[in-house]
């Protein structure tokens, strides 16, 4: 199958997303170009050379539920303080890895809107005041710890703001034939810096591992990672393993090139992008297929990816596809082989502006929303404790289903040698009735609502009078955006 390079939707105005997939283009070409030019010496070679596979990931990585937290909105008092007092909340959730968005001081000079962008950072080894102090972090990360959440950190290598405690070393910094240091692609609220000084590379590299050594953080999202050259990730990789084997380190990129040494995880963007086209633009649901299939070819062997349909470089998923179908997204989510990710305050169907201007704002999280949209809460609460006990959807086996519309919906098997599940998204707002390629009973189905029914028993739910029991597949109807989730224990119904 051809590459399918990532591009951008029309719908998502982030410049940050542009520019992550114009770099995973560009490095794409130059990944074509090395193996073109080498092509010739490797045909002469012998054949023992070892294949290239993805960097190891830490070991618990099959169980990680990602939750982005943007500090400023989270709680009412947008601090540090208002993460750790939530804590109980999100270990209820049954999310465990928590992603803090930046926390270090903002730029005054060129800043964006009231507050700033977190983005535009003036010291990388100090705590923005507002947000709290370095032992508020330590007892976050403390607490965090005793309630089995791992805690990592969103570091902004690429570029400082503007008054930045590094601008009197000029040579860390970018500039043209003048001197005058430049701004990266069409940001003008920061500074880019310069990777070809040592200086700088040394200066970030303890930067890293000054994090790590002080606040027993467990890594790092790593920003823009795909604009920074590979060869300081190798020396920056290196000194964090040293200091701790385990580390996470996520990359905000879609680079095969990322994921051979020095990055755990990246990003599945071209897989948002297909839902974005899918269900804003009608393409047919079998692009979700293809793009996964294309994503595994791209890929070494053994890469981790994690799946996203909200967080803070995009509007809101509730807001682009509406209820019904930002729960589908997710149930895709969720069930896809990935990492899953959820976003300040999705899982009560939050629809607070994140990006664009409103990343410059305060815009705290409407958490009474939960109670306006009942179905968020009530699918998180069971999607959650699913995917957490299911060997399948952690670590298994995907398999996919043909099915009789497959211009609208997605069906799919998750297999592991422990159970197998059946995963079927309606991605359109038509009612699906029709047949999917899987063997009949015995199967139990997982009801979104709040439980698990087996053949014989009712379906606790306002749709029991329109769809039919588990024991009519291959039969199957789905409402518009439906999503149907059903458990086997025998392999054998697997085709």
């Amino acid at each position: 199958m051809p590459t399918v390079f990532p591009f951008p939707p029309k719908q998502i105005k982030s410049e940050r997303y542009r520019r992550i997939t114009r770099s995973a283009l560009r490095a794409t070409v130059v990944l074509l170009f090395v193996l073109c030019s080498t092509f010739v010496t490797a045909r002469s070679q012998t054949d023992s050379k070892e294949p290239v596979i993805a960097q190891h990931v830490p070991a618990w990585m099959d169980q990680a539920i990602f939750y982005e937290i943007f500090p400023r909105a989270f709680s009412s008092i947008g601090t540090i303080n208002g993460v750790t007092a939530e804590l109980d909340r999100l270990q209820k959730l049954g999310v465990n890895v928590l992603w803090l968005m930046p926390i270090h001081p903002i730029g005054k000079t060129n800043r964006l809107g009231t507050y700033g962008s977190v983005y535009a950072v003036s010291d990388y080894y100090a705590i923005n005041p507002d947000l709290g102090t370095k032992a508020d972090l330590l007892h976050l990360v403390k607490a965090a710890h005793e309630r089995h959440m791992r805690v990592i950190l969103d570091e902004v290598p690429d570029h400082t703001s503007w008054d930045s405690v590094m601008m009197s070393h000029p040579a860390y910094y970018k500039q043209d034939a003048a001197g005058k240091v430049l701004y990266p692609h069409s940001w003008m609220d920061v500074a880019a810096l310069n990777y070809a000084d040592p200086d700088l590379r040394k200066y970030m590299v303890d930067m890293f591992t000054y994090w790590l050594k002080t606040f027993d953080l467990d890594g790092f999202r790593c920003d823009d990672a795909g604009d920074i050259p590979t060869m300081f990730w190798d020396q920056a990789s290196a000194a964090m393993r040293a200091v701790r084997p385990d580390v996470l380190l996520l990359a905000e990129a879609s680079q095969p090139d990322l994921l051979r040494q020095d990055f755990n995880i990246d990003y599945a963007w071209p897989l948002l992008d297909t839902m974005n086209q899918v269900i804003m633009h009608a393409k047919p649901a079998s692009s979700v297929r293809d793009e996964m299939i294309t994503q595994e070819s791209r890929f070494p062997p053994g890469s981790w990816h994690m799946l996203v349909s909200d967080d803070h470089d995009t509007r809101r998923a509730i807001v682009r596809y509406g209820a019904q179908a930002a729960l589908a997204a997710s149930a895709l989510v969720f069930t896809l082989p990935g990492a899953p990710m959820l976003y300040n305050g999705m899982e009560v169907a939050d629809t607070a502006p994140s990006s664009g201007p409103a990343l410059f704002e305060k815009e705290p999280i409407f958490w009474e929303s939960g109670h306006v949209e009942p179905a968020f809460p009530h699918f998180y609460n069971v999607m959650i404790p699913l995917r957490e006990s299911s060997p399948a959807l952690r670590h298994g086996q995907l398999v996919w289903l043909h099915n009789s519309d497959e211009d609208h919906v997605v069906t799919y098997l998750r297999r592991s040698p422990e159970e197998t599940i059946l995963v079927a998204v309606n991605l359109s707002n038509n009612s699906f009735t029709g047949t999917l390629e899987a063997a009949s009973g015995p199967w139990k189905e997982v009801d979104l609502n709040g439980s698990t029914r087996s053949e014989e028993a009712g379906m606790p739910s306002a749709q029991a009078a329109t769809l039919p029991p588990p024991e009519a597949l291959p039969a199957l109807s789905l409402p518009p955006f439906g999503v149907r989730i059903f458990v086997s224990s025998s392999v054998s119904n697997a085709p």
